[in-house]
C-alpha cells in the first residue's frame, strides 16, 4: 500500500517472519495493524512494540469462527478494514509415498481454507464500503514443485487461483 497512513491492515501469520516484518513497516508508516496468529506471546510482544495503532487477535485460521471473529474485532476496534493479508501458512515437506495425510490435511486447512475463510469474512464489508484489498502469500512452489513439495505447491497454486477469483468479486 503506497499510502499506508491510517489504513487498517489485518495480517494473518503475523507473529513472526514476513508477517511481523510487514506489520512493523506498516505501523512505522502510520497504518493501524491487526495482528493474527496462534502464538499469543509473540503477538503480545509485537503489539507492545508497535503501540496503540496495533491490536492482536489470537487466531487459528483453520477455524472459521476464529477468522470471522478476527475481522469483526478489527472492525470494532478501528471502524473498518482496508486490507486483509492472508499470510498464515505451513510448509511440511514429504514425499507422496510417505503418506503423511495429517500434514496434508493441515496444509489444506491453513493454506487454503484459512484463506477462503478470510476472504469470506471480509469481502461483504469491503463490498459494502466499495473498496478494499485482499492479498495472499504464495510461493514459487505454486509454479514449480519439487518431489517433497507437491502438496505444499498445490496449496500455493490454489492461493494464486483463489486470489484471482477474489479479485473478480471485488470488481
Amino acid at each position: 500500500m503506497a499510502h499506508s497512513k491510517d489504513k487498517v491492515v489485518v495480517i494473518t501469520g503475523a507473529s513472526s517472519g514476513m508477517g511481523a516484518a510487514t506489520a512493523r513497516l506498516l505501523a512505522h508508516q502510520g497504518a493501524k495493524v491487526v495482528l493474527a496468529a496462534r502464538r499469543e506471546d509473540q503477538l503480545q510482544a509485537l503489539t507492545a512494540e508497535l503501540g496503540e495503532n496495533a491490536h492482536y487477535v489470537l487466531t487459528d485460521v483453520s477455524k472459521r469462527a476464529d477468522v470471522d471473529s478476527l475481522i469483526q474485532q478489527a472492525i470494532a476496534r478501528f471502524g473498518h478494514v482496508d486490507a486483509l493479508w492472508n499470510n498464515a501458512g505451513i510448509m511440511p515437506l514429504s514425499f507422496f509415498d510417505e503418506g503423511k495425510v495429517d500434514e496434508w490435511d493441515r496444509m489444506i486447512d491453513i493454506n487454503i481454507k484459512g484463506m477462503l475463510y478470510g476472504i469470506n469474512a471480509v469481502l461483504p464489508h469491503m463490498l459494502a464500503r466499495g473498496q478494499g484489498h485482499i492479498l495472499a502469500t504464495s510461493s514459487v512452489a505454486g509454479l514449480k514443485t519439487l518431489p517433497t513439495s507437491g502438496v505444499y505447491g498445490g496449496t500455493k497454486y490454489a492461493a494464486r487461483a483463489i486470489s484471482s477469483l477474489a479479485s473478480f468479486s471485488m470488481s
